[in-house]
């Protein structure tokens, strides 16, 4: 919708504007950048209330440049193929993102279960059924940090 808003010249200017936001944070927070599909990026991080701070900073870095995004995290065990990281629980990640809403950072449980004690605020979304994921799934918003 925005690129028809605004016309591809600017839309391209804005999406670069958005790409080395998000690479500043990633980098700010250590962060590491595993692919990038249009104005969407997938990263790994060492610790789950380090990719909350990021995501919460790219959501506000963003916000700045005049755009919203939906973020979305996960966290589980993953497989490498072809030097790509695939497995249910990147599809899960990905599931979860997209039930984010604008300018909203997203969490599964297991996400919000590893940060307990870290000043961590959530909001509970309720329960989900993820497209191609076996059963419900407990949602959180995150509020505070």
């Amino acid at each position: 919708m925005r690129a028809v808003e605004i016309g591809d010249t600017r839309w391209r200017q804005l999406l670069g504007e958005h790409h080395a936001c998000v690479r500043r944070q990633l980098a700010r927070f250590r962060g590491v950048e595993l692919d990038t599909a249009g104005d969407g990026f997938f990263a790994r991080f060492d610790g789950p209330a380090r990719a909350i701070r990021c995501a919460l900073a790219i959501r506000d870095a963003v916000r700045d440049i005049g755009l919203q995004v939906r973020l979305g995290l996960h966290t589980g065990e993953c497989e490498v193929l072809d030097a790509k990281v695939a497995g249910l629980a990147v599809a899960i990640g990905a599931r979860v993102s997209a039930r984010a809403a604008a300018g909203e950072v997203l969490v599964s449980q297991t996400v919000k279960d590893l940060v307990t004690g870290s000043g961590i605020g959530f909001d509970d979304r309720g329960l989900a059924e993820l497209k191609g994921v076996p059963g419900q799934w407990r949602l959180y918003s995150v509020t505070s940090c």
